[in-house]
């Protein structure tokens, strides 16, 4: 380990004794339930872990953890919201119909990583791909209701779809 990466997280520990408390305050107000706010204060901070930063003051170090709860917290009501969607849809099978609960963890898991992969686009590119996908329109009828070209859903839809094979590619390996 080299010595910068030390230093830094000496200064990772020393911003979470100084910080990990309000952290966790401020998530468990808006979570409602100790356990998840604990951890995701945990997550704040190997997020910072991984990606080292540099910090001009203590006020700048207080404004960046603080995004990075509100980033956190949104992706663990974004996570909620998928899972409790496959929950209602496996709950509407008959119960012979029922996967495993490892089948279950599997597509949950999917479904989040493709959740995830769709906000991360570009608002247009992810409704051309989903209006694609779900609904079956030609590209020429997603230009209209977006209100862009047959060429210009071309290039949403090559987007997205470099996006699904980068994903894809994530979840070959990690199954592997």
């Amino acid at each position: 380990m080299s010595s910068f990466d030390n230093l830094y997280r000496q200064q990772v520990q020393r911003y979470y004794r100084e910080h990990h408390g309000w952290i966790r305050a401020w998530l468990q107000r808006r979570l409602g339930h100790g356990n998840d706010a604990a951890d995701l204060a945990h997550d704040v901070f190997l997020r910072l872990l991984t990606t080292p930063r540099q910090f001009e003051s203590d006020s700048h170090v207080r404004a960046y953890l603080g995004a990075m709860s509100r980033h956190v917290c949104v992706d663990f009501w974004r996570r909620r919201q998928v899972e409790q969607t496959w929950l209602d849809v496996l709950a509407s099978r008959p119960q012979a119909c029922m996967p495993s609960e490892e089948h279950r963890a599997l597509v949950l898991e999917a479904l989040q990583q493709v959740h995830a992969m769709l906000a991360r686009l570009p608002e247009k590119v992810a409704e051309a791909f989903l209006l694609a996908q779900l609904e079956g329109l030609t590209y020429q009828a997603i230009g209209e209701r977006l209100g862009v070209s047959e060429r210009t859903v071309t290039k949403y839809m090559a987007q997205a779809m470099y996006q699904c094979m980068l994903l894809e590619a994530e979840l070959d390996e990690a199954l592997d």
